[in-house]
């Protein structure tokens, strides 16, 4: 819901950066590869409880998940490369829930194991849209040039990563968010069923 406002933000200064790391011989796909170790490490400290480390690592990890979006259009964008910055992406988002799993399973295992679920849920319909828009030629250019075809929904990248940072401040929280969290998810998959629905026959 959020996605295509902070691009309107974000894109400008993610371009500048991009053209100085294109001059400087940095590949798109460097930095996808980089965007992953943050990210992985992010979801480490979250585990250790080292969360003001985990908060840089979770801000330079998707620096990096824009930056190479716009180092590809620089350069040479690649079927390989929006792979593997979609595959980088939900790795992400499965490694922090299971951190703090991991971090308290006592306390927050339930919780976690339900928010995966329901990730698995709605990263199943987006991917299964947009192999069945692929099929028909459709094509979605309303956020900028994407390797597959994207869906709007209630809960996107930029609202994964603010629920993400609110239970790195606030780790007590984890479960009701966690909660809260997946039936937004689910939500999102329901509505992107039911366009399909309407739109596929």
């Amino acid at each position: 819901m959020l996605d295509g406002v902070m691009r309107r933000l974000v894109d400008p200064p993610l371009n500048a950066v991009a053209a100085m790391l294109v001059r400087g011989g940095v590949g798109a796909d460097a930095v996808t590869v980089a965007s992953l170790a943050c990210g992985l490490a992010c979801a480490a400290a979250i585990t250790v409880g080292l969360d003001g480390l985990a908060l840089l690592l979770l801000a330079l990890g998707r620096i990096g998940d824009g930056l190479d979006g716009a180092i590809a259009r620089i350069t040479r964008r690649t079927d390989r490369g929006g792979l593997a910055d979609i595959v980088g992406d939900f790795v992400f988002y499965g490694a922090v829930p299971l951190a703090f799993a991991l971090r308290a399973p006592d306390a927050n295992a339930l919780a976690a194991a339900w928010l995966l679920f329901c990730f698995y849920v709605n990263g199943a319909s987006f991917l299964a849209f947009a192999a069945i828009a692929a099929k028909r030629g459709l094509t979605s250019e309303e956020r900028g040039p994407k390797s597959i075809h994207f869906t709007a929904g209630l809960a996107e990248g930029t609202e994964t990563i603010i629920v993400f940072v609110t239970m790195i401040l606030l780790p007590g929280l984890f479960v009701p968010l966690a909660l809260a969290f997946g039936v937004l998810c689910l939500v999102t998959a329901g509505a992107r069923v039911a366009i399909a629905w309407r739109t596929f026959d």
